[in-house]
């Protein structure tokens, strides 16, 4: 059979080499974009949170400025600030004179400042109404209402809420930072349509007279800015409140009476004027105006983007880990393919030979080649002991079968009478020739796993007993004594007739082991959840070299194979086969000159009636 030739795709050192660079390849692929990505990931998150901690530093520091005079308070609010944000806060005057810093004292500031706390002009205030003026609208100023006001407003609001309920509008009511309340129907619903016109009557829209007073003042401060702007007032200027406005003041809503203001840019001339006014209202009841200081002070988003010479660096790192990787797998293949080749050579050879391969590693390879040599030495050992058994077997059905076709040639020749003597000693071989066979017939179903057991309680005592009275005779023939003794409490649930073939054949092979004068003993005893049988000889014991094969088949201690001492080399075989049939096993300790034991181990069963 000729060497089958392995395609170069197919081989293994190829395909380790193969799946290696690739797992190279894509570990340090995956590896590469895990960290940019994660890199890149991480920095977007980092600069969104801080963005979105610096808006909230931002308005919590306008809203100081809108509610407060000045910075003399600010100092509690900003250290808490700063814990809470985890960065530093410094507030300066526009001319960097330090206001309150959340760093010890003598920490440099960062170059530039991060933003402008100026509630009076601001773009970061995201409530409906800031972006447009640019003035925080927690700016309330003069138009605060007092607690009697707030609370005749409180009535007003409450009479709306109610007449709107009545006919059916769900309304929402919200305070605002002045203090006035504003109510609205839900989902912008159209008090019109349900019939709620009623329930306006102007009052809640009506300003209080501290917000009379602030709004004369403020249409006076306006009217310069409009003359200049070219605006025809037509008379004076009046400023009040309307709900459907767009920009918050002090809880309500600006608007221009009897005042021609025109569109375009006429219009929008009238609202800037209108916003300066209010800036110039509102600028004693704010802070002045203060330079805000975050961290580094650089506040340029990061932007995360690998160098060429980091790239050259990933590329040669990454060529670098492949080229090890093949090196180093090419390596482990050859030495990993080298016995393997060895086993398969020798896998292919003829079963004759019984080739071994030499064992040169200790690993998972090394063991196979172990494995491999044991299976060898299986093989040779097995079918030696397959040529011996045939042997064996030939041998002993020879003798029997050679003496009856002997006396039968000479009966027939008319030589001798057939006697009965004769025919005593014919029907004495034609039994051997019987046990022989039946031997045989019990091995083998023992090995086909068919041996039928019947089991049923059985007392150890009683079973030593049958089985050294059926040896009763044997053993005073030939001057042996034969005891037994035995443990009361020691029950087997097993086939009494094969535990008495067994214990036959152990008796039987001691009686013709121990010289006249002999003891043979037969003891059972209970052991924890097992019972022990045993059967002791006075003979001349097994030699140590010898008692690995006493339950081989066929196998004698007379290495002549004489029958002199009787027995077929079978009956301890099926001993073994017959205890483990139980589940038990089957032992054997001997020293020279000091007789045999053999033990029986088999599991112990519950006394007859004995449920538990």
């Amino acid at each position: 059979m000729g060497r089958r030739r392995i395609p170069w795709r197919k081989r293994l050192v190829v395909r380790l080499l193969f799946v290696s660079a690739l797992i190279a390849v894509c570990s340090v692929a995956a590896t590469a974009w895990l960290a940019v990505t994660t890199t890149t990931s991480a920095l977007k998150e980092e600069q969104g949170q801080d963005l979105a901690a610096d808006n909230r530093i931002l308005a919590r520091l306008s809203g100081y400025a809108a509610t407060h005079a000045d910075w003399k308070e600010v100092r509690a609010a900003l250290r808490e600030l700063a814990a809470r944000t985890g960065r530093r806060i410094a507030l300066t005057t526009p001319d960097r004179t330090l206001v309150a810093d959340s760093a010890p004292r003598g920490t440099p500031l960062p170059p530039r400042p991060a933003a402008t706390v100026d509630p009076l002009r601001t773009d970061t205030y995201t409530e409906s109404g800031a972006q447009l003026s640019g003035i925080d609208p927690r700016v309330v100023g003069p138009y605060r209402l007092a607690a009697k006001d707030r609370a005749l407003l409180d009535a007003l609001a409450a009479k709306r809420r109610r007449c709107y309920e009545r006919h059916g509008l769900q309304v929402t009511v919200v305070r605002t930072a002045s203090g006035r309340p504003v109510v609205s129907p839900a989902d912008a619903a159209d008090p019109a349509e349900h019939g709620a016109t009623v329930c306006e009557d102007g009052r809640l829209n009506t300003p209080t007279p501290a917000e009379r007073k602030a709004l004369d003042a403020l249409s006076g401060l306006a009217r310069p800015c409009l003359h200049r702007a070219g605006v025809d007032l037509g008379g004076r200027l009046f400023l009040t409140f309307d709900p459907g406005g767009k920009d918050p003041l002090g809880g309500g809503y600006l608007v221009a009476k009897s005042a021609r203001l025109g569109t375009g840019e006429t219009a929008r001339a009238a609202q800037r004027c209108l916003t300066t006014a209010r800036r110039t209202q509102l600028e004693p009841y704010v802070a002045p105006v203060a330079e805000l200081f975050l961290g580094i002070g650089d506040q340029n988003p990061a932007r995360f983007d690998m160098s060429p010479a980091n790239k050259a660096k990933v590329v040669g790192v990454a060529g670098l880990v492949l080229a090890v990787t093949v090196a180093v797998t090419a390596v482990v293949a050859v030495r990993l393919v080298r016995p393997l080749r060895a086993l398969t050579l020798a896998a292919q050879q003829p079963p004759e030979l019984h080739v071994r391969v030499p064992v040169t590693t200790r690993d998972e390879t090394g063991i196979l080649a172990e494995a491999f040599n044991g299976l060898t030495e299986r093989r040779e050992r097995l079918e030696a002991q397959r040529k011996a058994m045939v042997s064996d077997i030939a041998h002993e059905l020879r003798s029997p079968l050679t003496n009856i076709r002997g006396w039968l040639e000479v009966v027939r020749d008319g030589v001798v009478d057939p006697d009965p003597a004769l025919l005593d000693s014919l029907h004495e071989e034609a039994l051997v020739l019987q046990r022989i066979i039946d031997d045989l017939q019990d091995l083998a179903a023992a090995d086909a796993g068919t041996l039928r057991l019947h089991r049923e309680p059985l007392r150890a005592g009683d079973l030593l007993e049958q089985a050294a009275a059926a040896h009763r005779v044997a053993a005073d023939a030939a001057g042996v004594t034969l005891r037994t003794r035995t443990d009361g409490a020691a029950w087997l649930d097993a086939d009494p007739v094969r535990m008495r073939q067994a214990l036959g054949n152990l008796v039987s092979n001691a009686l013709r082991h121990t010289p006249g004068g002999g003891t043979v003993t037969l003891a059972g005893r209970r052991d924890g959840a097992d019972v022990v049988l045993a059967v002791t000889d006075t003979g001349a014991g097994i030699a140590p070299e010898d008692l690995p094969h006493v339950f081989e088949r066929f196998w004698r201690a007379e290495k002549s194979r004489s029958r002199r001492t009787g027995g077929s080399g079978l009956g301890l075989p099926i001993v073994r086969h017959l205890v483990a049939a139980h589940g038990g096993t089957a032992e054997v300790a001997s020293e020279p000159g000091e007789g045999a034991v053999f033990t029986l181990r088999l599991p112990a069963g519950p006394p007859p009636g004995d449920e538990s």
